[in-house]
């Protein structure tokens, strides 16, 4: 029993030492440090740690852009910004959804040009009140909307590869429609067609009145008085027109014809109503549609969504004199405008 012993502790003592020497070996160490560093190399971020990092990215963004703005505009904002005691408020709302948008893009699973189109639609109109009706320069106000659409592309372009159907990648289906140009600037087109109408109806309309009565110290309505068809005869009004359209375009249209055809598609064709039971039936009726179909109507429902919120905030929020009431109706005018927009392109998509 003794000599067993003896016999191991000889043993461990070996094997220290050869550890012992190993370590002491300098190819031996550099060969464990490369070893590492290759793991940590390979190690990717997780989701959570990435959607951190572009919500930073995000918000570091577009509080530096606003910040050298205010500076290199003189703060000319200030001019038509409520009084400073609601700042913090408005800033928290707004700060809150920012988040919202940039959690619902990441787990919605949005890349950078979904990010950037709902900014755009969201952030859009306010730009063009500001601009055409209080006296806002047209360079200033895009600029701020500008930093508004870098703070949620740049971040997810970054940390999110571009979806199949921005990047007309090979297989997609109806890939030859999203890469050609011509049916891109038609579509483009036909969409900001279609926020011009609609904003030419509601001049012609309620807006003025709206603007006059809601919209407390307002320096002029006469470009809405004075609507030409497309636009207030002002560049400002069509270039915007223009940018809508090619944001609803790229939220809209590219997913819904690249979307491909699923099992669930041929069992809504195969729905029988007559051997259906109820609860079938109530699904077939609430939500048995293709999935193209349910794509373009989640993005146009999200489009009117942060049309509506973006929208309110940037007005309701932000700009002094405004009222609730006029900030919820000059926002009604762009959600009608992203619903026709949505429908437009969903048929010209399934022809």
């Amino acid at each position: 029993m003794v000599r067993v012993k003896e016999a191991a502790a000889e043993a461990i003592t070996a094997v220290d030492s050869a550890a012992a020497a190993l370590v002491g070996r300098p190819d031996f160490t550099n060969a464990v440090v490369a070893k590492s560093k290759s793991q940590l190399k390979r190690a990717p971020l997780t989701g959570p740690t990435r959607f951190a990092l572009a919500v930073v990215l995000s918000f570091a963004i577009s509080s530096l852009g606003r910040s050298f703005l205010s500076i290199l505009t003189k703060n000319e904002l200030a001019n038509i910004a409520k009084d400073s005691s609601n700042s913090w408020t408005g800033s928290l709302v707004t700060s809150a959804f920012k988040l919202f948008g940039l959690a619902v893009g990441w787990y919605g699973g949005y890349d950078g040009h979904d990010l950037a189109a709902l900014t755009l639609l969201s952030h859009g109109p306010a730009t063009l009140l500001v601009s055409v009706f209080y006296g806002i320069r047209s360079l200033t106000a895009g600029a701020y909307l500008a930093v508004e659409v870098l703070s949620t592309f740049l971040p997810f372009l970054l940390l999110r590869q571009v979806s199949a159907a921005h990047s007309a990648a090979p297989g997609v289906p109806n890939q030859e429609i999203v890469a050609d140009r011509a049916i891109r600037m038609l579509t483009s087109l036909q969409a900001g067609l279609v926020y011009s109408v609609v904003l030419y109806l509601a001049s012609r309309t309620f807006l003025p009145t709206t603007l006059v009565v809601h919209f407390n110290g307002i320096p002029t309505i006469k470009p809405a008085t004075d609507a030409a068809f497309l636009g207030f005869g002002s560049p400002t009004t069509q270039i915007l027109s223009l940018l809508f359209g090619l944001a609803a375009r790229s939220f809209i249209f590219e997913p819904v014809v690249t979307t491909p055809a699923t099992s669930q598609d041929q069992e809504v064709a195969k729905f029988d109503p007559v051997n259906a039971t109820l609860k079938q039936t109530v699904a077939w009726n609430l939500w048995g549609y293709t999935t193209r179909s349910k794509v373009c109507i989640v993005r146009t429902s999200l489009a009117m969504l942060f049309t509506a919120v973006g929208t309110y905030l940037d007005t309701a929020l932000a700009i002094n004199g405004v009222e609730s009431y006029g900030a919820v109706t000059y926002a009604g005018i762009w959600v009608i405008s992203a619903l026709v927009t949505g429908l437009s392109l969903k048929y010209v998509g399934s022809i």
